[in-house]
């Protein structure tokens, strides 16, 4: 029973690859794909060479590491743009309190003028 489930599939698979040659005959443009596919069903050796583990691993590595310097000099040009709005603000706040203390100045000034001028009004 074994044998002629074995000679079946053979069989099956001697038929299948003489159809897959036809068709390859019929249509020679797709008879070096048709035959790519056939040995790589077969288990033999594929045609694809995957590329050694160390090369995939320092391009990655080099990808990263261009990433990482593209990010850190985003990251020093907006923290260089942090800088000077900080000296920006720095620089109003300054602004500010100049003005405010001159503005004080002026109301204690304008304090002492009209007293005088009350008692001056009052006499």
């Amino acid at each position: 029973m074994m044998t002629s489930n074995t000679q079946k599939s053979d069989e099956n698979r001697s038929k299948r690859k003489k159809e897959m040659e036809n068709e390859a005959s019929e249509n020679p443009q797709l008879s070096s794909l048709d035959k790519t596919d056939l040995t790589f069903s077969e288990g033999s050796q594929s045609l694809y060479k995957p590329e050694p583990l160390e090369e995939v691993l320092n391009e990655m590595n080099k990808e990263i590491t261009n990433l990482l310097s593209k990010y850190a000099h985003i990251l020093r040009q907006r923290a260089a743009m942090d800088a000077s709005y900080v000296q920006e603000l720095d620089g109003i706040l300054k602004e500010a309190r100049t003005i405010e203390n001159h503005l004080k100045q002026k109301r204690e000034s304008l304090k002492q003028r009209f007293t005088v001028i009350a008692n001056t009004l009052q006499s």
